[in-house]
């Protein structure tokens, strides 16, 4: 997915805020949006696009984690982009006279030390938060706590990290919800799983490779994982809200949405059997 954002200074969110936000004005957000105690959350979010708040990345994970509670369940992709194939990186590319170099000095992924990847302050400090338990894939691990956490996380297999058997696909057994934070279906994670379960043109599989623990010795393990690609998801996004009548509402300052995972992971594979274009 496409993780780079236009960097804002701290002054700029000041002077485009009216009013800052706190914890319990963002419950109130979250709860006037839909959010509910009990729910299944997978949430996406821009803090600058909430506008300036009172205790920053901590408040929102408190306001979100208080509204949920007692038995809800929060997740997020902690993605690991820099523990994958040197061959594929574009955000930077390195030289080819690199890659073996890479692949076999790489640290081996653990989910306690590796740091994210190009997805956001609020996810490093969430994957760190007291509670939070982290799945084990080397590239497309997710953190989650909450009543769910642990069987959201268990157990997500080396292949088909984003398919059947992953956790997203145990957000949508769990008719969980995705709560979208300043930020378009673009970034929406979920709609990879509608991916693996579409026959869309062009549908390809491609070669990859991580660092990974293998009987307690460090190695370079390679697999062939479906060729995703976000590129089309605004779009599909925009389709489903309109078939639903969907309108967005706000946190703080920011667009936001929340969707089910279930209903635009159908929608999704339909739409993609249509409307992707064979590269």
């Amino acid at each position: 997915m496409k993780n780079e954002r236009k960097k804002e200074t701290e002054g700029s969110v000041v002077n485009s805020t009216k009013q800052p936000n706190t914890i319990s004005s963002l419950k109130r957000d979250f709860m006037t949006l839909g959010v509910k105690p009990r729910d299944i959350i997978i949430m996406h979010c821009s803090l600058s696009k909430i506008g300036w708040t009172v205790g920053g990345l901590v408040s929102v994970i408190r306001a979100i984690m208080q509204t949920l509670a007692p038995d809800g369940t929060l997740v997020m992709p902690t993605f690991t982009g820099g523990n994958s194939e040197p061959s594929k990186w574009q955000n930077p590319p390195v030289p080819e006279s690199w890659w073996d170099t890479i692949r076999k000095e790489m640290p081996a992924f653990e989910p306690q030390i590796t740091p994210t990847r190009g997805i956001g302050k609020i996810v490093e400090l969430f994957r760190n938060w007291p509670g939070v338990l982290r799945s084990n894939h080397p590239m497309s691990s997710f953190a989650a706590w909450g009543k769910n956490a642990k069987f959201i996380v268990e157990n997500h297999e080396l292949i088909d990290d984003l398919g059947e058997g992953s956790p997203i696909s145990r957000l949508y057994e769990l008719d969980g919800q995705i709560l979208l934070i300043g930020v378009t279906h673009e970034n929406n994670t979920s709609i990879h799983l509608a991916e693996y379960r579409s026959d869309f043109p062009g549908k390809k599989k491609t070669i990859t490779g991580s660092a990974i623990m293998v009987k307690n010795q460090q190695k370079w393990v390679e697999w062939e994982e479906l060729e995703l690609n976000s590129d089309d998801f605004a779009q599909l996004g925009k389709d489903f809200e309109s078939k639903i009548n969907y309108i967005p509402g706000k946190i703080g300052m920011a667009e936001s949405r929340l969707v089910s995972v279930r209903a635009i992971v159908d929608f999704g594979v339909e739409w993609l059997k249509i409307n992707r274009k064979v590269p």
